[in-house]
């Protein structure tokens, strides 16, 4: 009797099988690996956007005299567009405007992608004014205090 060699249907079947579960599987994983790094990429976006904007911003507050002169919000044609604003005595304005997620100092835009900002301030018991800033973005937020050099 004289042995076969050579590929049977069921073993081509076998291997097609196979073939399809491991695709499917690296399929699967390939797709959970670029979602996340979508994610990442976000958050580490809106990260670059805080840094940028806290580089300044201490720049700002770091100044030798620089004082408050106002802090506010001022209502747009939209009811849903409260721009909110600091100006400081070196005539530099920080300024959120909502319409287009972003923060400007003057008329230069330093950060986008912003969902929210605020900026609020008070004397502490040393007679320090602390400004408190508060960012907030896609699953993104970060309240930072600052107290201005006298």
């Amino acid at each position: 009797m004289r042995t076969q060699t050579g590929v049977t249907l069921i073993s081509v079947t076998i291997y097609v099988i196979v073939m399809v579960i491991v695709v499917a599987v690296i399929t699967v994983l390939t797709s959970y690996f670029y979602k996340n790094v979508d994610i990442t990429a976000t958050r580490q976006d809106l990260n670059q956007q805080y840094t940028k904007f806290n580089t300044y911003f201490i720049e700002e507050v770091n100044k030798k005299g620089n004082k408050i002169l106002d802090i506010g919000e001022t209502q747009e044609d939209d009811e849903n567009a409260i721009q909110k604003y600091i100006v400081f005595s070196s005539g530099n304005q920080y300024t959120y405007i909502p319409q287009n997620k972003g923060i400007y100092i003057n008329q230069v835009k330093i950060a986008e992608n912003i969902t929210n900002c605020t900026f609020t301030s008070q004397e502490d018991e040393n007679g320090k004014t602390i400004v408190t800033v508060v960012i907030q973005g896609d699953n993104f937020e970060k309240t930072t205090t600052y107290t201005l050099v006298d």
